[in-house]
């Protein structure tokens, strides 16, 4: 059995804590379970099937999926962290049909309309639940109520990278919504923080795709008016240009792009620079897909040009460039398209991901993005999210006082729609705050102040936990010569998602042991267990302070946080 990393872990508890307080209601029994792409999500589900079995040896567990890719991926995680599981597979498009197996990898498509076959079921896991249409009347609707009238007690839960649809926003919202609300939610900037997914670099690209005359149906652009748009040699052959240019010491790059014609000429355009390159769509034959997956995955492939596919599910972990070539409202195809890059892999430093779409500017960074109805238009009507460092064009958060690029301070008033221009160290643009990885010193004078902000290690002087109206406070201090300094960290291990996860991981990080208490008030009670770190930094971030302590084995614990006290 595999290790489950600490927040998968908290993942699972989290979802046991939603079960015991009975927090879901009855039109929407579902808890949802939010990880980034490339977290691990698989290894969660088979967890779960897992430690269900291990609490009711006769329990029956459904893994409902959309894709016969996703169905195979699900069942070799489950098998390769349990040999000895269980389980079968029931799906059309794999020729397997083992409907009698206890734990039961399926795709929704073979199994919405065969409840007899398969049998009553306890739990039914949903694999990539934002595809969950909004209405009622489909097949996840009539396969999990007809599950329900034959077990009452059923549980449902939903793991997806992005918990919302375009039509009609949140999974957990609105009519005929499955699910009730999110029981865990770890973010894609703490996981890049923790090592455990590629950070990504963004580029403000010369290029730029105009989509102001392109109409909207259902909420996102009418595909046909969008591929006419976008679909003109001269500006696919420069962005080409510009891909070759960034892409020439990268492995594996993915261009998605706005129609089979709109892949098929940006495959020719990377094939004119001199590069292997071939389209898949939703109507490239099965088989053919395969191979050329199959290819890309091998390295004998440089780019593959998507239209309709390779959005979800799709894991190659080094694609380690992406192109944005399809403008888009829809702020959970920019996340799933930009998740494409976020595996990590054995050399694989960083991922690229190239906007000519516009989608960083529309959505905001990549782990704060925006979500509204499709009346008001994901993303904030076409309202920017990010805005163009003056300095050196990097994308930057809109509220960002500083680029972490070029050090530049962007004036008040700054155009948020000025032309920006590409850069050779625009790092890090599309997430929304420096995570504290390894990068370029800013050259010059640093701002005012910094004395207190130095990323220099510091002796710990004191720990201490306070109470805090909403949870409880862990305050550090500090000492530097004569200068003196303590700094809050906020833990709430009462709340869900990553703040519990924070408290998790700061309890086990100092030495309090597996079993991170459920309140604030216990955090108190078992304090004396803590251990102090040994060193402290404080660096300045793009929204907030960032701050690490390095614990008395190595070990690095890092979040934001804010000046407690300081004193000469």
């Amino acid at each position: 059995m595999l290790r489950l990393r600490d927040y998968q872990r908290a993942s699972l508890d989290a979802l046991s804590a939603a079960w015991a307080r009975g927090g879901a209601d009855e039109a929407a029994p579902g808890h949802l379970i939010v990880l980034p792409t490339g977290a691990g999500k698989a290894l969660v589900i088979a967890a779960l099937a897992r430690e269900t079995l291990e609490e009711n040896p006769l329990a029956r567990v459904a893994i409902v999926t959309h894709s016969r890719e996703l169905v195979a991926q699900n069942f070799a995680e489950l098998t390769r962290s349990w040999p000895e599981a269980p389980a079968g597979i029931f799906s059309a498009g794999l020729g397997r049909r083992e409907a009698g197996a206890q734990v039961l990898v399926c795709g929704i498509q073979s199994v919405a309309d065969r409840l007899d076959a398969i049998g009553p079921r306890d739990l039914v896991i949903v694999d990539e639940a934002h595809l969950i249409p909004r209405a009622a009347d489909t097949r996840y609707g009539r396969f999990l109520a007809g599950l329900r009238a034959r077990t009452p007690g059923l549980r449902v839960t939903g793991f997806t990278a992005t918990p919302y649809r375009l039509d009609s926003g949140r999974l957990d919202e609105g009519e005929h919504r499955l699910f009730s609300g999110i029981a865990y939610e770890a973010d894609t900037f703490t996981l890049i923080r923790g090592g455990f997914l590629a950070p990504l670099v963004s580029k403000a690209t010369l290029t730029q795709l105009d989509v102001s005359g392109v109409g909207r149906r259902g909420g996102d652009y009418i595909p046909g008016e969008l591929e006419a748009a976008v679909n003109r040699d001269w500006i696919t052959r420069a962005a080409v240009a510009e891909l070759a240019e960034y892409g020439r010491a990268r492995r594996a790059w993915l261009a998605f792009c706005a129609g089979l014609a709109h892949a098929d000429a940006v495959r020719d355009a990377v094939r004119a620079e001199g590069y292997s390159c071939e389209s898949v769509s939703g109507e490239t034959p099965r088989r053919e897909r395969d191979r050329i997956v199959a290819a890309f995955r091998a390295g004998q492939i440089r780019c593959l040009t998507s239209v309709g596919v390779l959005g979800t599910g799709f894991n190659v972990p080094e694609v380690d460039l992406v192109a944005l070539l399809r403008p888009t409202r829809s702020t959970g195809l920019y996340v799933q398209q930009v998740g494409r890059a976020l595996r990590c892999a054995p050399g694989k430093a960083d991922a690229l991901i190239l906007d000519y779409a516009g989608l960083v500017r529309m959505h905001g960074p990549v782990d704060a993005v925006t979500v509204r109805s499709a009346t008001q238009g994901l993303g904030g009507a076409g309202a920017p999210r990010a805005k163009p460092c003056p300095g050196c064009g990097a994308l930057i958060a809109l509220n960002a006082s500083t680029c972490e690029a070029c050090w530049t301070e962007p004036e008040a008033d700054a155009d948020t729609e000025a032309p920006h221009e590409a850069a050779a160290d625009d790092e890090l643009a599309i997430l929304s705050a420096d995570p504290g990885l390894p990068g370029p010193e800013p050259a010059g004078p640093a701002p005012a102040e910094t004395g207190w902000h130095e990323a220099s290690w510091h002796p710990v002087t004191a720990l201490d936990l306070e109470a805090a109206p909403d949870g409880l406070d862990l305050v550090l201090g500090w000492r530097d010569g004569p200068a003196e300094a303590a700094w809050r960290v906020r833990l709430r291990p009462e709340r869900s998602g990553y703040e519990r996860e924070k408290a998790v991981s700061w309890w086990r990080g100092l030495g309090g042991g597996r079993d991170a208490p459920m309140s604030a008030a216990e955090f108190l009670e078992r304090a004396a267990l803590l251990a102090r770190p040994a060193a402290i930094r404080v660096r300045p971030g793009r929204l907030s302070e960032h701050i690490e302590c390095r614990t008395q084995d190595g070990r690095i614990l890092g979040d934001v946080c804010r000046l407690a006290s300081r004193a000469a």
